[in-house]
């Protein structure tokens, strides 16, 4: 059978996260699909059978998460025209591949599924319904009609190889976390390619984070850099300036520097229990 849609998943340390994607997935109808799965510097971990095909991948790079780098190796890997992207943390719902089939019956695009945040406690028998009632909208994306270029997000969306391949892919200039899937975003808005929102929901896991996100700082703000010198104009502002009042950088309309790295001591201050 051809396969129709290829999921591409990235991983690092999320191990139970994705065994919670995978069950998911086998809830869906997975006639013709498959599900790739990229792992970032680390060893491929055992996956339970399911009735669609998984492969297992393992990319080794100096970058602690080389996110541009595995999408792209996502792609070129894949068998299917048609590649829905789903973040490790995500879990779809029972329509989630059906949604996306129609969606790219319906237009040749750049589609963006909808996300919802699990709370603490949530039942991993992942019955769909049990999900939406513990789980809540987006807060800044879950009641817009449409999404604009730079609320795009990498955690739940869609495209076929061809679109993909004429927005650029995801550029490899940027190292680690932070902007990449912004840039990917404005570069398809430069070549002309319609961002449409579609509700195929994803269900994020909760898990241990930093507000503001200090343990990926040096990468924000390389990243920060290269994108404004692309695109003239700052990335994730919102981090930026709470960078900014903690100490952590200087930032003008045209410079970004560093002034302090944040100990282990201080990274605890700014854990918060879920993200």
């Amino acid at each position: 059978m051809e396969t129709k849609i290829s999921v591409l998943t990235l991983v690092k340390g999320r191990h139970a996260a994705l065994l919670n994607l995978v069950k998911g997935l086998s809830l869906n109808s997975t006639a013709a699909i498959e599900l790739i799965v990229v792992h970032m510097n680390e060893e491929p971990c055992t996956l339970p059978l399911v009735a669609f095909p998984v492969r297992s991948l393992s990319l080794y790079t100096d970058e602690q998460l080389p996110l541009a780098k595995a999408r792209n190796l996502a792609v070129s890997s894949a068998n299917a025209e048609n590649c829905v992207f789903l973040d490790v943390d995500c879990i779809p719902a029972a329509n989630f591949i059906s949604l996306y089939h129609q969606a790219f019956r319906d237009e040749d695009i750049l589609w963006s599924g909808a996300v919802r945040y699990l709370r603490d406690g949530f039942p991993e028998d992942l019955e769909p319904l049990q999900l939406e009632k513990w789980s809540d909208p987006d807060p800044v994306r879950g009641n817009l009609p449409s999404l604009s270029y730079e609320l795009f997000w990498s955690l739940n969306f869609g495209c076929s190889k061809t679109i993909f391949y004429k927005i650029g892919q995801f550029d490899e200039g940027y190292g680690g976390y932070g902007a990449e899937d912004t840039d990917f975003s404005f570069s398809a808005r430069k070549q002309g390619i319609p961002l449409r929102s579609l509700p195929a929901v994803a269900y994020h896991q909760p898990h241990a984070g930093y507000d503001p996100p200090l343990n990926h700082l040096e990468d924000i703000v390389k990243n920060a850099r290269v994108f404004h010198a692309k695109w003239h104009r700052w990335p994730m502002e919102g981090w930026l300036k709470k960078f900014q009042l903690l100490g952590y950088v200087t930032w003008t309309n045209d410079e970004l520097s560093i002034m302090n790295i944040p100990d282990c001591e201080e990274l605890e201050k700014y854990l918060k229990k879920t993200a």
